[in-house]
């Protein structure tokens, strides 16, 4: 009986160490340079409302030719935004097109994730939607490229609110599993001038790269200027 109590401590341990590892080693502290040929599989969480404009905004100044595929996370019930990056995809084709640049833009999806939380909801059942929207975003993130034959993110782009911290629990399953995970990237919206949104507190310690865009939140994150 005390064996196995020793044991089941152990195995404790075992796993709160891996956790702490998890958490403090970020993903890719050995960044490998791309070669200008290399592509990145680039996924982005998009918000819904100003949160999907300025995610958008971020993504168009991209060259679609080297974030390829690209994967757009949308919450359930969201068209709008799912037809925002549909209509980006087709101007930056046009784009390409009109300037006979020969080089393909590459390819993308639309993802749908569960809410974490919907407005008004009842906060009893808030639980149950989040643990819904957790594993429907784990299956995305680690079962889906296996499942699929597909590469996994390389880099996953947020900018809030909520439900984007649930992806960002997801990805840790990766890291703590030792699987392949995308670097997480938080850009706090443009709307936040002195104080971090409840989002951005949240992710600001377990976000590989944590940017601001106003100069009275410099010392929060990485600030180079306003980026929409």
């Amino acid at each position: 009986m005390h064996s196995l109590i020793w044991l089941a401590l152990a195995a404790i341990c075992v796993i709160i160490a891996r956790i702490c590892v998890t958490i403090i080693t970020p993903s890719g502290s050995v960044t490998r340079r791309r070669s200008h040929t290399e592509t990145c599989h680039l996924a982005v969480f998009l918000g819904s409302g100003g949160h999907s404009s300025e995610a958008l905004s971020l993504v168009s100044a991209l060259d679609f030719s080297r974030y390829t595929p690209r994967t757009y996370l949308v919450s359930e019930g969201d068209s709008l935004s799912a037809q925002k990056a549909v209509t980006l995809e087709r101007l930056k084709t046009a784009s390409a097109a009109s300037l006979h640049l020969g080089v393909p833009v590459g390819r993308y999806q639309i993802l749908t994730i569960p809410r974490a939380r919907h407005v008004h909801q009842n906060i009893l059942t808030v639980p149950f939607t989040t643990i819904r929207s957790f594993l429907a975003s784990v299956y995305h993130v680690t079962f889906a490229p296996r499942l699929s034959g597909d590469s996994t993110f390389d880099v996953m782009l947020l900018n809030g609110p909520g439900t984007c911290v649930v992806l960002c629990i997801a990805t840790y399953v990766n890291r703590f599993l030792g699987l392949p995970s995308p670097r997480l990237i938080y850009v706090e919206t443009f709307a936040r001038v002195r104080v971090l949104s409840l989002t951005g507190k949240l992710l600001r310690p377990i976000v590989d790269r944590f940017v601001v865009q106003w100069p009275d939140m410099g010392g929060r994150g990485e600030y180079h200027g306003w980026l929409v």
